[in-house]
């Protein structure tokens, strides 16, 4: 099995995970992003207040809305992206070490490059799961638009939320979502916001390039203060990956509100 398989599977594996423990939190931030109807003078609820609203309006399932999508979409995203961000890799590292027998560098990828890499393997993968994401948004946020259509249908506002709450988890399916989205825009409704979200894989290249620059240097110190260990335990790269995704996340989540 090839490095590029290996690392596909594995970053599939590990997405699944961290989709399942953290997919209500993306629910409630994708709710806040989409958010337009409220009057400037009332206040917005906090996430856990929010998370504590739709558990109490609509139920738990809620909270969950679009999760079969969206595991496919974690699971083919994370697949795609790893596998061709090793294939690319593997490239950039032949290319610096041919660099290396003419005199040029360490021998080591660089941070342009590794960039230019995670770059790459994002627009592959953008390009290629962009549909599943518009369906997975249309499920988180299908509620509101919901509420919209009926505002004015129901007696009262305590006979709308009953009633609401009794049908949404039974009328409103991946596939009423797929239809709605190409009844409304056809088959390219799909790739809806594809283009901020191509601006978006500056996300995982400046994750990868940061992580990849602070991978680099805590080896290169752990090898100075001890030749014969240069090595990192999975703590040390959990907590780089969390840092540099956090780092990523900060710089380009505007973008991410304008893309949902």
């Amino acid at each position: 099995m090839s490095d590029a398989l290996i690392n596909g599977l594995a970053g599939a594996g590990g997405g699944i995970i961290a989709q399942l423990i953290t997919y209500p939190l993306q629910t409630v931030n994708t709710r806040q992003q989409t958010e337009r109807d409220l009057k400037k003078e009332k206040r917005k609820l906090g996430t856990i207040e929010q998370m504590c609203q739709v558990v109490k309006q609509e139920g738990w399932g809620r909270l969950y809305g679009g999760l079969t999508p969206s595991l496919v979409g974690t699971t083919a995203s994370q697949g795609v992206y790893y596998y061709f961000y090793q294939i690319f890799r593997n490239k950039a590292e032949s290319k610096a070490l041919e660099r290396q027998k003419k005199g040029i560098g360490d021998g080591s990828v660089g941070m342009l490059s590794s960039l230019i890499v995670a770059a790459l393997s994002g627009c592959v993968n953008v390009l290629l799961t962009n549909p599943i994401w518009v369906v997975v948004t249309r499920m988180q946020t299908h509620t509101n638009i919901l509420k919209k259509d009926h505002s004015n249908r129901l007696a009262t506002p305590a006979l709308e939320e009953t009633v609401l709450s009794a049908i949404e988890p039974f009328s409103y399916s991946t596939g009423h979502a797929i239809q709605e989205v190409y009844d409304e825009a056809g088959f390219w409704g799909f790739w809806k916001g594809v283009f901020p979200t191509l601006i978006m894989v500056s996300n995982p290249a400046m994750q990868f390039m940061l992580y990849e620059t602070m991978l680099k240097r805590l080896k290169k110190q752990r090898s100075l203060s001890n030749p014969d260990n240069n090595g990192v335990t999975a703590l040390e790269i959990f907590l780089l990956g969390a840092l540099a995704k956090l780092g990523a996340t900060v710089v380009t989540y505007p973008l991410n509100v304008v893309k949902v």
